[in-house]
């Protein structure tokens, strides 16, 4: 494939992508990582501009967004859907036809409510001449799971990760219940690359059935294997790769003391010392972030040497840059 293969392309999930296309835009986010490190420019859409519509809170996806496409030579329009006339009823369709005529890309954040932010993005790639890129939806993650991938592969030095094993948990967390987009977005790429994968959770934090039913079939064509287990301990077993994460029970999204009290009753699913422990001796730990330190991991584990968390972040700036000067038509 040559680059321009993927110019004008929607990256709503990575399953939408080829393993071919996916890897290619890491091949690029690692040319652009070693241009930044050498501080050498890389302004690849001058003048291009990127509406980004939030309608949850960033800190990482919004600032490696703006910063990577300042970097790219463009920029960066940050849309608090609070404060437009999305929080009144303007359609996805409206939003997709006027916001592609005034620029070059859409970016959008919707992952609050299961079985809305996924429908809303492709609602709005339907009507929009520019391409869509997922920020977080309630199904999948695409950009933060791109950077996952790619710390795997710094970590382990191979892309192929046919028989790595690799824990995805349920953690608890005090806090607000979190989308389930994260596990399910490791579960739709990482077998496509060999991964064997075990989702550790309780009972009740089943992930969206749909969801994992096409990564299951994804992880057949792709050689990996993915497996489901109540026990944390059993998922840590062995494991080269941990990645704790609190998600919400999907039949509680929007009763959220309901939601809090069945957290509470999972208190023990926290990463620490002695589960860090029952992983391999060479295992890494990963976490989007924010993590609940304290809840989800210990600060001993996150603040350790298996610790890859501030790799992981950085690279949400390479591959962020990468699939906008793919989509983007920089290439």
């Amino acid at each position: 494939m040559t680059r321009s293969d993927l110019a004008g392309k929607d990256y709503i999930s990575t399953a939408d992508w080829s393993v071919e296309e996916l890897g290619y835009s890491l091949d690029v986010a690692k040319e652009l990582k070693a241009a930044f490190a050498a501080g050498e420019p890389h302004r690849l859409l001058p003048d291009k501009t990127l509406f980004m519509i939030f309608l949850d809170l960033s800190t990482r996806t919004r600032n490696a967004f703006e910063a990577g496409m300042t970097q790219l030579g463009g920029h960066a329009h940050f849309i608090d859907a609070a404060t437009s006339q999305i929080a009144h009823g303007e359609s996805p369709r409206d939003m997709g036809i006027i916001l592609s005529s005034y620029g070059h890309g859409i970016a959008i954040r919707h992952d609050k409510v299961p079985g809305e932010g996924n429908a809303y993005m492709r609602d709005v790639a339907e009507s929009s001449s520019s391409p869509v890129i997922n920020l977080q939806c309630d199904e999948d993650h695409p950009t933060q799971q791109l950077a996952d991938l790619l710390t795997i592969e710094e970590v382990f030095k191979t892309r192929d990760l046919s028989g790595l094993k690799v824990c995805v948990s349920w953690a608890f967390a005090p806090s607000y219940a979190k989308p389930m987009s994260v596990p399910q977005g490791l579960a739709l790429l990482l077998p496509r690359f060999g991964a064997e994968l075990t989702i550790a959770r309780p009972p009740e934090f089943r992930l969206m059935s749909h969801v994992m039913e096409r990564a299951h079939g994804l992880a057949e064509e792709g050689g990996g294997s993915i497996t489901e287990v109540e026990d944390m301990d059993a998922g840590f077993d062995g494991a080269q790769v941990v990645y704790p994460k609190s998600w919400g029970a999907e039949h509680l999204f929007g009763k959220e003391d309901e939601a809090l009290d069945l957290n509470a009753r999972y208190k023990d699913w926290i990463c620490d010392r002695r589960r860090m422990s029952l992983a391999r001796e060479d295992a890494i730990y990963m976490h989007c972030l924010p993590a609940d330190r304290g809840s989800e991991v210990t600060d001993e584990v996150i603040d350790g040497p298996q610790s890859v968390v501030f790799q992981e972040a950085e690279n949400r700036l390479h591959t962020g840059k990468a699939l906008m000067a793919l989509t983007m038509g920089a290439y």
